[in-house]
């Protein structure tokens, strides 16, 4: 017997989410991973890098109520948005008799955790609008206990019909928790479910500082959802999810201060996102540019194989999604700053 036998069988046939970072690539102009382009500085006080953090730093989770306009209670810190989805997937979900929803295209962590943590998957597809399915989803409500939506979804940078999403909610109710992933609300904040918290018990909202807060690299994100299901959620976390640093530069990014810079980041990519997003189409190459709420946007080329080659020999490294259902030759772009954008842009036009 190997030491590979030894694992359990789910993650022995498990495929590794396959992250920017772990993709890799060689390049100069990275907008594969849709992070920010540039990162920003903070101050990092060492007194009690000798203790033990806060399980949940008070501070941060005071702050981001307050910026998300919900409670504290209601108020759960992780290590990124990626820990959250993990977490509810292993609180509500018994391994081998359980099921969870997803709608591909769509955030590939979803389906990941679900497999790591022995949880089946059901598939239901987007519809040609690119919205959820939503008559098949309450369909299937009596064979999973959650249901992931993204919105805006990563990789076609879709909003979630709000209409839509109350019907299901209200299906779901007793039956299924919906959870909406909100990584790139700030790119379109009127659009946030987070006020339907209160009317609907089942639904959970997840967060992150990782984009539009540039923040990627301290891995924070926040689970909203009602008290009932943040203390749930708290009997299984880690002890200790939230390091000392990342809290301290967390509330650093969440004072007045950081709430102002970070929505001057956001104008700006917004607006460089408005000028790309016009220079594509006037290029031959582009056959549909996909909706962009999103700090991205994806685009159909009409050779997407012969464009993502061509990024990569300038050292320009995007994201190809070619191989997901309904996204033959698309290519994701993440929106960085305008010498970024130009490079882009000078590659394609070279392209006929």
């Amino acid at each position: 017997m190997s030491i590979k036998d030894l694992a359990r069988r789910a993650v022995r046939a498990l495929t590794p989410y396959q992250s920017a970072r772990r993709i890799g690539g060689k390049g100069n102009v990275w907008l594969n991973a849709n992070e920010a382009p540039i990162a920003y500085p903070f101050t990092i006080d060492p007194a009690r890098l000798n203790r033990y953090p806060e399980c949940q730093p008070p501070q941060v989770i005071a702050a981001y109520a307050a910026y998300a306009g919900v409670q504290p209670e209601q108020v759960l810190a992780s290590r990124g948005a990626d820990e959250a989805i993990e977490l509810v997937i292993r609180t509500f979900c018994e391994a081998g008799q359980d099921q969870v929803l997803i709608c591909p295209p769509t955030y590939g962590m979803y389906a990941i955790s679900a497999e790591t943590c022995g949880v089946g998957i059901v598939e239901v597809p987007l519809k040609p609008s690119r919205q959820p399915d939503w008559s098949e989803i309450k369909s299937r409500l009596s064979d999973v206990k959650v249901v992931f939506l993204c919105s805006p979804n990563n990789p076609t940078g879709d909003l979630v019909g709000r209409d839509g999403l109350i019907n299901l909610l209200e299906a779901a109710t007793d039956r299924a928790l919906i959870v909406v992933d909100e990584a790139y609300i700030e790119f379109c904040p009127e659009a946030s479910v987070v006020d339907l918290i209160a009317r609907y018990p089942n639904l959970v909202v997840t967060r992150t500082l990782s984009k539009a807060f540039a923040l990627a690299g301290i891995r924070c994100g926040f689970t909203l959802a009602s008290q009932e299901v943040i203390g749930m959620l708290a009997k299984v976390i880690a002890p200790y999810p939230i390091p000392d640093p990342v809290a301290q530069i967390a509330a650093e990014a969440l004072s007045p201060n950081g709430l102002t810079l970070m929505q001057e980041r956001v104008d700006e990519l917004n607006a460089q996102k408005a000028r790309i997003k016009a220079e594509l189409q006037a290029l031959p190459c582009v056959t549909e540019i996909f909706e962009d709420k999103g700090n991205f946007v994806l685009v159909r080329f009409s050779d997407g194989e012969r464009v993502f080659a061509a990024m990569k020999q300038a050292g320009i490294i995007l994201r190809d999604f070619s191989s997901k259902p309904g996204l033959a030759d698309a290519i994701r772009i993440t929106i960085g700053y305008q010498d970024e954008m130009d490079a882009v842009l000078n590659v394609l036009r070279d392209i006929r």
